[in-house]
Parts: structure tokens; C-alpha cells; sequence
């Protein structure tokens, strides 16, 4: 029983060629009982090894349980009995939590945490590292590991080549002198093959070393790879990381395939001359008892004087629920207002509330526009703490979809606000709870597709056209091979070796780690030190910090996370807000627009619907005649409808059929009609899967649980698949015909990661609502705000001015003496409103430069010389104002204003040009130039400002394409 120490994972991007998972079903199978996957500098990849052990367990008490059933320990098992679950596993390998600390001094270190003491030690001196170096990097020294070394075990790594000189090879041994004696009894000499013909000559010197240290020698096969397979696979990922071809990589290519996961007895057999080595090894994994079971997560207590979270959060629930019900809320509500704090306090989630509705009142404090989403919106304290602007009245939604106590498992808020003021929000996390308490996720950049093919492609000397061509063929491509026939349309013969290996590697390479990135806004907020729990690192982005754990990482870990996440619709609602503050004496929010407006449901039954949320794709606009909303829920079922889920799962002809009336709504039980009545027995919900899984197939709550995260990780594990047998069994056991059975898992299989939760459908229903109404009696506002919001949503900017034209919206082009940066609400002297376009529409302009301009206007500019004196505006910018037709006001038609643009040189003018006070100088005679085509200026709009308020482009070439009558 040999324990494996020095595992090198694809966590090491870029260099190790196998999954940590791998390793763990690997080292089941050989039988080995104890791995550390150590890459270097990081702990990036552990939670995932720690997770698949858990599988493994799991799988081998299914496989004991089964033998023990079928009295099958001992004798060999008949052929007659199934087979059990992971019949070639019985070892449950344990996981050592471990880091390669690699030095500056040319020293390698791997590191062991003993307790949950020595980790955060490990932690803190990853984060240390990490910290003071950009993003992707770690700078530690050996003065950072004698500090920080305590209470962990430690394998010092031999210079590379022990039998020849290398150079700084003479500072290796007094520094590791200097480690033994600061950690007498931690540290151990790694000894791992090279596989080169000189092993034993190796061994032979590594074990003198370490006499002569007085420590022990431990082996290591030292893999990079948890079978031999992955060798070239190896070597292409070298020289991805090496920028080089694979046939160049020489010395950095692989000899052999032997650096793999080595089984005992091959162990054995490699260090026969120093069985010691082996024991020692076993010794070490033995004094490493730490797991990352013993991480105990604490969220901030967020006490208060004077009052404890609990009777914190019920005040401020008691509270919003008069807020949200002025005129007193139902009985209903109240009972479930109960029943959610009685659950939240039963699982001391109260911090966790208190927390986010911290975070939203600071944006509604500074005037930012938020709102939760997802499981949150089935709450009706998060809609009380005004989280969430849905009441859980809407809809059939339930509390435990959110916070189960069956399930046992941290609830996840999603908030999502304005995407230019995010920033804020972030900073105000980071401010008042510290670096060292906040950091966002990690999210794992994967290989996917196209990624995949280039960057193989081009290490295994592909040509570009080729992979162009590849690249070309690879939408949606997520891990399978392409079609052979798609592959000679294009040109490409699939008989060649060098072509059929080179996309056999893109498939071996799909969903390996490429590098970590960080999430969108999912933070880990604790109340201790976070850099004792997970490293923390920096980011690519200035002011931010990130752990090296993904979503999925902190999940199985029991870790609480609240995603601060950005919406662009936001951002353009709360502009929107303002506007019609400022110019209509309105005071609206989310919460407070008239409901159910019959003018709304009439405009987007026409499919007017360009800018509003959600429903501006065609997809979206033309299903909404189809479907005619005429009321909220409507708009909860538009939203979850049009998704690929529901399409793929042929949720959506069904739905529209019954709706109409052209086909009967019917449901094979009664029980079933329950969970389907209100979408007329078409699932388009995940809750609705989870429910038929319950109800129809018998799935334990687990097993649905288990179900829910399949449909939400399709995409990525594909593992949706194995719940299959499971369900149509169960659903032909409680009755259902086969032919429903496969038509509802085939629905529920659809989802894939699309599948929307009835609650998060809700969310943002309100939001196309709110948007709707907006652009129904306010389609200027509406427009101004959509293009100050920009870039975001389906349309450009000239859509977006050209519907607003076409809704009566009076739209006046830029001017240097009525334009700001924004888009602005002009009285158009006819009583109303005219949208006036902003700087901001031109580009290659910047927000400062059209700062400076307006600062300086006071009346008005006379003319260009006018803008250069009293602005200082540099020659370049006056330029693209004058090609953006911004000076029109002032007489200047396009061409006469570049023409004097032209004659701006420097930042001041000349004296000799500059005149006098009498107004003496040289002046140049005036230059008569040819007015442009309506066409030249159509053109120029469009390359100046991306729109145009002339006419359309069609119509200067629609006499062309009319045939004559003629021909008629």
C-alpha cells in the first residue's frame, strides 16, 4: 500500500494532462489508499479530487452493499446477476490536501498542512504569494516558507539533475539545512524516476543526501498523467504553454509515457533497492490527517448592539411587510413570512439575509437600481427586505426550492444591478468587510470548440486556412467529434493521420482547465480570516481579488456565496426613472409602476417590443402574437418559453396548441395536474421537472436535488443521461404509459443548462413589464435611456432611434451648442419632448473630452475657431465633430466644417493668425465647396456616429431595385 505524494494535475495549467478527478477513480482502481494532488502554487483543482473520493465512496458502498446482497463476497460473481455500480473499484483512496511551493531561490517545497491550524498557514502563505504578484503568478521566497511552515510536512524537492552540476544547484543545500533545522521532523528528500536509464544510480545518490540531512527519503512515481494514454496529449499542452510547435519542443517533450499513476506492486518494483522510501511515504500521508471536510465556514455574525441577527432580521422583515402591504398584508402572506423565519432561524441563515439586504439598502441609499433573481424570488423575506421586487403571491412558488432543510445546503441570492454602477457595490463589499474577509470566485476557464482547435491546430502545425475552416464547422461543439461528412464538404481529407490525431487531441483536450478567471460577482464574505479558508489572488482587474475556487468548489464545500451581478436593463430603467422625474414630475420604481396595464399587453402583443427586456429577440417577437400576455403570468411563461431548453424538449407548439384551444389540456394523473395545471400540462419550469420526478417517478428529494444540478450542468458534465433508466422505471412502476414517460424525460432533458426556475422567470418578467410600460407611454424617455445605456441588448443604436422615429419621437442630431456627453429630453416647442443625441453617439470620442466642451460653452460657440480658443480642444477632436456634422447650428454644413477643422494646428493659435483686439490679421479668402449628396451624408452619418436622422440607405437605392412598369 503505497501512498502517491507528488501528483501534478491540469490545475498546473497548461502542464499536468489529467483531470484531479482522474487521478482519484485512477488511484481506486490501482489501489492506492492516499493521493495529494500538488500543483504548483495553487490548491486550485483539490475541492474537485475531494469530491470525486466522495463519489468513489459512495459507489463502493453501493458495489459492498450489493455483493452483500447477492452473497457474491468471496466466490467469483454469475454472470446471471447484474453487474454492480463501479465493479473494478474497492479502494477508497484519501485525499492529502496539498500545494507545490515552488521559491524563488530555485527551491521546491511540497507542503502538507497536518491540522486545520497548518492550512490556514498554507493558505495565508499562497495568498501572500499570490498578493504580491500580477494575476497568474506567485512570487515566495524561502524567508515566506520558514515563516509560514509551521505544523505542515514538507517534501523537498533535489535540484533537477542530481547527477550533474545545475546551475544555483549550490544554494540548494544550505537552504535545505536551514529547513530542516527550522522543521525538525517535517521535512523529507523527494525521490521520483526520470525514467532516463539512470534511476538507480539516482536513488542510490538522493538516498546519501538524505542521510547526510538526516531525513528520510520518500518516493514518488512523480505523475503527470493518470494513465499513458495522455502523453501526447502532454506535449501539446508544453507547447501551448511554450509557444512552440510540438516537433520543436526537444528536451521539453516527454521521453516516454512512464510519468503516469503507478500501481504498488510497479512501485514497488521501481524502488526495490529502497523499499524504505516506500513505507516512508506511507508514514508521511499518515501524520497528514487534515481533510477538507474539518473547513468549517463562518459567515459574518453581523451583530448589532443590541440585537441578535435573528431579532435583527424579524424587525426588518416586520417592517417591509408593512412597506410592501400598506393597506395590511393577507393572511397567506403573513403565514409565510412565519414560516420562512422559523426555517431560517432552525438553520441560522439569518447572517447570511441580514448580509445581502445590507448590500441592497447601500445601493438604494446611493440611488442604484437592483433586484434579486433566481430561487430568491420564491421568498417572502427577501421581498419584505425589498431583495426581490416579485411578491411570492405570483406563480405557484415555494420556499424550500430556495432553503430546504431536507437538502441541508447554503441558499444562493442572486442580485443583480445596474452594470455601471456595479463597481460600487463591489467596492463597498470590499471596504467594509476587508480584503482579507471578501474576494470574488474563481470561474475555470475551460477548452471549448473553437479554443480548442486553434490553439491545437496551431502546435501541431495545422495550417491557418485549416483551422479556419475547423473553426468554421465547431459552433456549439462541446466535447464530441465532428461529423465525417461535414469534414470532406469543406475540403479535408479525414484519411490523414496527422489530421485525425490532431482532432482526436482536440477532443481529449475538451473541458481542461485553460486558466482561472474571476466570476461574475459571486462573492465569499467570512467571518474570520478568508485567506485562511482559500488563497485569495489577484485579479486582472484593478481593485479586485479573487479565491481560487469556482461556484461548484465552494457548493460542495458548504460555502455561503452572494452574487452581485449586473443587468444592463437595469441601468436603462433607472435612467429611465430619472428622466421621467425630471421632466414628468414622476416618482416610480419597480414596485410601484401601475400593474397590469391593458396598453402594454396590446403593444407587445403587436410585437413592439424593440429594446424591451427579454422579449426584443425574433425569436421573442414572434412567438408574443402568438402568445398574446394579457397578464403577468403571461409574461412569466414568455420568458421561460423561448429558451433552447423548452424548444429542444418541443415544450412550446404543445403549449401554444392548447392555449388556443386547438388541442385538449389533459394530464395523465391527477397528481400530475396539480404540479401542471397553470402551464396546461406542458413542464417549461425546473421546479416542474423536480415535481414530476417526485410525484410520477418516485425520486427521493435527493435524487430530484441531484436532478435539478444535472439540469443545470448539462452543458459542462453531460450527466443527465443516467437519471434516464431511474426515471422511466419509476414512471412505469406508479402507472404512466411508456410513451408519456419518454416524452417527459425528453422534455426534462431539453432543459439542458436553459431550464428556468419559476421564480427567476418571474424576476424578470417584472422587468419586461417595467421596461414595456416604459417604452408604451414613454418611448423618447425610453429611447434616451436605452442609448445611454449602451452597450447592451440585441439593437444598435440606430435601431433603436429609428423605432423611436417611428413611435413620434422628434430625434435632433448632435450639436456643439446643445449636446451634452448623455442623451439628453429637450422641449421640442410644440409642448413635448425631443430626444436630443449626445456626444456619446460619435466615436472615437471620449466622456472627458465632451466634459471639457460643455464646461466651456457658457452661450454658445460662434464658430470653430471659437470652440478651439475658449475649449483648448485638440485639432483631432474638432475634427470628428466637424465629419460628426455636430456644427450645422452654426451654419457649417459637413464639408465647410472640416474644411476649417483642417486649419487647426496645435493646442493655441498662432500669433501671426491670432489677429489683435481690432480684429487685424491675416484672414484667408472663404472657399466655396460643393455641398455633399444626400447619399454622401447618409454615408458619413453612419461612419461618424453609426445612425443617421436623414433618410434610410434603402431608400437612395430603391428606385434601382423597383422594375420599371414596364416590366411589371
Amino acid at each position: 500500500m503505497v501512498a502517491e505524494l507528488n501528483i501534478t494535475s491540469n490545475f498546473t495549467f497548461l502542464t499536468g494532462a489529467s483531470h484531479p478527478e482522474e487521478y482519484v477513480r485512477r488511484a481506486a482502481h490501482l489501489g492506492i489508499p492516499a493521493l495529494a494532488i500538488t500543483d504548483e502554487n495553487s490548491v486550485a483543482g483539490i475541492v474537485r479530487a475531494h469530491v470525486e473520493c466522495r463519489e468513489v465512496a459512495r459507489h463502493v458502498g453501493l458495489r459492498r452493499d450489493f455483493d452483500a446482497a447477492h452473497g457474491l463476497i468471496g466466490p467469483p460473481r454469475p454472470t446471471q446477476i447484474p453487474a454492480p455500480p463501479s465493479a473494478d473499484i474497492y479502494t477508497i483512496p484519501r485525499l492529502l490536501p496539498a500545494a507545490l511551493i515552488v521559491l524563488q531561490e530555485g527551491v521546491n517545497v511540497t507542503v502538507f498542512p497536518r491540522d486545520r491550524a497548518a492550512w490556514g498557514r498554507l493558505s495565508r502563505l499562497l495568498s501572500l504569494g499570490r498578493l504580491r504578484a500580477k494575476k497568474g503568478t506567485c512570487v515566495l521566497r524561502f524567508d515566506d516558507l520558514m515563516a509560514w511552515g509551521a505544523g505542515c510536512e514538507m517534501l523537498l524537492h533535489p535540484v533537477r539533475q542530481p547527477l550533474t552540476p545545475f546551475r544555483g544547484a549550490h544554494n540548494w543545500q544550505p537552504l535545505a539545512r536551514r529547513l530542516t533545522r527550522r522543521f525538525p521532523g517535517q521535512v523529507s528528500l523527494l525521490a521520483s524516476p526520470k525514467y532516463d536509464g539512470q534511476d538507480h544510480a539516482r536513488f542510490h545518490h538522493l538516498a546519501h543526501l538524505a542521510e547526510d540531512l538526516a531525513i528520510p527519503m520518500v518516493a514518488s512515481a512523480g505523475p503527470m498523467m493518470h494513465h499513458g494514454k495522455r502523453r501526447r496529449l502532454a506535449d501539446v499542452l508544453s507547447a501551448v504553454r511554450l509557444g512552440v510547435r510540438v516537433e520543436n519542443l526537444g528536451h521539453a517533450a516527454l521521453r516516454n509515457a512512464e510519468q503516469r499513476l503507478r500501481a504498488p506492486v510497479e512501485m514497488a518494483h521501481l524502488f526495490r533497492d529502497h523499499p524504505e522510501a516506500l513505507l516512508n511515504a506511507e508514514a508521511v500521508a499518515a501524520r497528514c490527517t487534515f481533510s477538507l471536510d474539518e473547513l468549517r465556514y463562518e459567515y459574518p455574525s453581523e451583530l448589532t448592539q443590541g440585537e441578535t441577527p435573528r431579532q435583527r432580521l424579524a424587525r426588518l422583515a416586520y417592517e417591509g411587510l408593512k412597506w410592501r402591504y400598506p393597506g395590511g398584508a393577507p393572511q397567506r402572506v403573513h403565514d409565510l413570512l412565519e414560516h420562512e423565519l422559523t426555517l431560517i432561524s432552525k438553520l441560522k441563515y439569518e447572517p447570511y439575509f441580514l448580509t445581502v439586504r445590507d448590500i441592497v439598502h447601500f445601493a438604494r441609499e446611493r440611488n442604484i437600481l437592483c433586484q434579486g433573481r433566481g430561487s430568491a424570488a420564491n421568498s417572502v423575506v427577501c421581498f419584505c427586505l425589498g431583495v426581490t421586487s416579485v411578491s411570492p403571491e405570483i406563480g405557484t412558488m415555494v420556499f424550500e426550492r430556495f432553503v430546504s432543510e431536507a437538502r441541508d445546503e447554503p441558499p444562493d441570492i442572486d442580485v443583480d444591478f445596474e452594470h455601471e454602477r456595479r463597481e460600487e457595490v463591489i467596492q463597498h463589499i470590499y471596504e467594509r468587510y476587508g480584503r482579507h474577509r471578501a474576494g470574488l470566485c474563481a470561474t475555470v476557464i475551460h477548452y471549448r470548440g473553437k479554443r480548442a482547435i486553434r490553439e491545437v491546430g496551431k502546435v501541431m502545425g495545422l495550417s491557418e486556412d485549416t483551422i479556419s475552416a475547423l473553426s468554421s464547422q465547431m459552433w456549439g461543439w462541446g466535447g464530441g467529434g465532428l461529423r465525417a461528412e461535414r469534414l470532406r464538404e469543406i475540403g479535408l481529407d479525414i484519411s490523414d493521420p496527422h489530421l485525425a490525431q490532431t482532432l482526436d487531441l482536440c477532443d481529449q483536450i475538451q473541458g481542461f482547465p485553460r486558466h482561472l478567471s474571476q466570476h461574475v460577482g459571486g462573492f465569499i464574505i467570512t467571518e474570520g480570516r478568508l485567506d485562511e479558508l482559500v488563497p485569495i489572488e489577484n485579479a486582472s482587474m484593478e481593485d479586485r481579488t479573487v479565491i481560487c475556487w469556482d461556484k461548484d468548489d465552494i457548493d460542495a464545500l458548504g460555502i455561503l456565496k452572494v452574487d452581485v451581478l449586473s443587468l444592463g436593463m437595469l441601468t436603462c430603467i433607472r435612467k429611465a426613472f430619472d428622466l421621467m422625474g425630471q421632466h414628468h414630475g414622476l416618482d416610480f420604481n419597480l414596485a410601484t409602476l401601475p400593474a397590469e396595464d391593458p396598453a402594454v399587453y396590446d403593444m407587445l402583443c403587436k410585437a413592439d417590443s424593440i429594446g424591451v427586456f427579454q422579449v426584443e429577440s425574433r425569436a421573442q417577437m414572434n412567438f408574443l402574437p402568438r402568445m398574446r400576455p394579457r397578464n403577468f403570468y403571461d409574461l412569466v411563461i414568455e420568458v421561460a418559453i423561448i429558451r433552447p431548453g423548452p424548444i429542444q424538449g418541443d415544450m412550446v407548439h404543445p403549449f401554444i396548441r392548447r392555449r388556443n384551444g386547438e388541442e385538449a389540456v389533459s394530464f395523465p394523473s391527477d397528481a400530475l395536474g396539480d404540479v401542471l395545471g397553470k402551464t396546461l400540462g406542458v413542464p417549461l419550469f425546473q421546479e416542474q421537472a423536480m415535481q414530476i420526478s417526485i410525484i410520477g417517478a418516485g425520486f427521493t428529494p435527493d435524487e430530484a436535488d441531484r436532478l435539478r444540478r444535472a439540469l443545470a450542468t448539462f452543458k459542462k458534465l453531460g450527466n443527465i443521461s443516467n437519471f434516464r433508466t431511474r426515471f422511466l422505471k419509476g414512471m412505469a412502476k406508479n402507472g404512466y404509459d411508456t410513451e408519456f414517460s419518454e416524452r417527459c424525460f425528453s422534455q426534462i432533458e431539453g432543459f439542458g443548462s436553459y431550464g428556468f426556475p419559476e421564480s427567476h422567470a418571474a424576476s424578470f418578467a417584472l422587468l419586461v413589464y417595467a421596461s414595456a410600460w416604459i417604452k408604451c407611454h414613454h418611448p423618447g424617455i425610453f429611447a434616451c435611456a436605452l442609448l445611454n445605456s449602451q452597450p447592451m441588448g440585441f439593437y444598435a443604436p440606430a435601431q433603436i432611434v429609428r423605432d423611436a422615429r417611428a413611435h413620434n419621437v422628434t430625434v435632433l442630431p448632435v450639436c456643439i451648442n446643445a449636446s451634452f456627453w448623455d442623451n439628453v429630453m429637450e422641449p421640442d416647442g410644440r409642448g413635448g419632448l425631443a430626444l436630443r443625441l449626445g456626444f456619446r453617439q460619435i466615436k472615437s470620442m471620449r466622456e472627458e473630452e465632451a466634459s471639457w466642451i460643455t464646461a466651456a460653452r457658457g452661450n454658445g460657440y460662434l464658430d470653430v475657431d471659437d470652440l478651439w480658443r475658449r475649449a483648448g480642444t485638440p485639432p483631432r477632436l474638432i475634427q470628428i465633430l466637424a465629419e460628426a456634422d455636430a456644427f450645422v447650428s452654426l451654419g457649417l454644413n459637413r464639408r465647410e466644417a472640416l474644411w476649417q477643422a483642417k486649419a487647426v494646428k496645435g493646442d493655441a493659435p498662432l500669433p501671426l493668425f491670432a489677429g489683435d483686439l481690432d480684429g487685424e490679421g491675416i484672414v484667408e479668402p472663404a472657399v466655396h465647396l460643393r455641398k455633399m449628396s444626400e447619399g454622401e451624408e447618409v454615408v458619413e452619418d453612419y461612419v461618424s456616429m453609426r445612425l443617421t436622422l436623414r433618410a434610410h440607405p434603402m431608400a437612395l437605392i430603391r428606385p434601382r431595385l423597383t422594375p420599371p412598369k414596364s416590366a411589371r
